[in-house]
C-alpha cells in the first residue's frame, strides 16, 4: 500500500486521539466512585434493615405496654367496684368475704401487671435509645451515599465532556487524512481492539514499544517514503518521522 507521508504522519494524530478516548473509556469503566457508590448503597440498605428491625421491636413493646395498661385499668375499675359494693349497705357476710378475697386477688394481679409494665417500659426505653442511634446511622449512610453519587456524577460529566471534545477532534483528524485505503486499514485494526498506528522511534515501535530487528530496520531504510509499512511485532502501521533515526 502507498500513502502520502504527510497522511501517514496525520495518522499519528488520530492514533493519539484514539488512545485518549480509550483511556477515557477505561476511566469510565473503572471509576473508584462506582465501588464507593455500591458500598454506600449497601450501607444504606443495611442501616434501613437494622432500623426496621428495631422499629418492629419497638412497635411490639408499645403494643405490649398498651395491652398491660388496659389490663391494669380493668383491674383498677374492678377494684373500685368491689370497694363500692363492700361499702354499700345490706352486704351479707359471705358476699363481703368473697369481695374481700377478690380484692386481694385483684391486688396481687395489679402488682404483677405493674411489675411487667415497668419491665417492658425499661426495655422500651433501651430500644428507644437504639432507635435514635439507628436513625442517626441511616442519616449518616444516606448523606455518604448522596456525596458519593454527586462525586460520581461529576466525574462522569467530566469524562463525557472530554469524550465529546476528543470525538470532535477525531472527526477533524479523519477528515484531514486523504488516503482512504490507509484510513481503512487503520480503522480495521482499531475495530479489532488493536492499536492502529504508532511512530518509529530509535528502532522501537510506538504502538507495542518493542525494539525492532536490525534486518527489519534495514528494510525500512530501503522502503520508499510513501510505502505503508507495518510493525513486524504487532502489525500496527509504522509511521516514519524525523525522529525515527533512519
Amino acid at each position: 500500500m502507498k500513502a502520502d507521508p504527510a497522511d501517514q504522519r496525520r495518522l499519528l494524530d488520530l492514533a493519539e486521539i484514539d488512545a485518549e478516548l480509550a483511556r477515557l473509556a477505561h476511566r469510565r469503566r473503572t471509576l473508584p466512585e462506582d465501588g464507593e457508590h455500591a458500598t454506600a448503597e449497601k450501607a444504606v440498605q443495611a442501616a434501613k434493615d437494622k432500623l426496621i428491625g428495631i422499629e418492629t421491636t419497638a412497635g411490639d413493646l408499645d403494643r405490649d405496654i398498651r395491652r398491660i395498661e388496659r389490663d391494669v385499668e380493668g383491674v383498677r375499675a374492678r377494684t373500685v367496684r368491689d370497694h363500692e359494693m363492700l361499702a354499700a349497705a345490706g352486704v351479707g357476710a359471705k358476699q363481703a368475704a368473697d369481695l374481700q378475697h377478690e380484692l386481694e386477688t385483684l391486688g396481687r394481679r395489679q402488682g404483677v401487671l405493674e411489675d411487667e409494665q415497668l419491665e417492658i417500659m425499661e426495655q422500651r426505653e433501651a430500644v428507644g435509645i437504639d432507635l435514635d442511634h439507628a436513625r442517626g446511622e441511616l442519616a449518616t449512610a444516606e448523606e455518604t451515599l448522596t456525596d458519593v453519587a454527586a462525586r460520581r456524577e461529576s466525574a462522569l460529566a467530566d469524562i463525557t465532556a472530554s469524550e465529546a471534545g476528543r470525538r470532535r477532534a477525531r472527526a477533524a483528524a479523519v477528515a484531514a487524512i486523504g488516503a482512504a485505503d490507509l484510513l481503512a486499514a487503520y480503522e480495521t485494526r482499531l475495530s479489532q481492539g488493536r492499536v492502529g498506528a504508532g511512530p518509529l522511534r530509535e528502532r522501537r515501535c510506538g504502538a507495542c514499544r518493542l525494539e525492532l530487528d536490525r534486518t527489519f530496520i534495514g528494510q525500512l531504510r530501503a522502503a520508499a517514503a510513501d510505502d505503508v509499512v507495518h510493525c513486524e511485532e504487532c502489525g500496527a502501521i509504522l509511521v516514519r518521522t524525523s525522529e525515527s533515526g533512519l
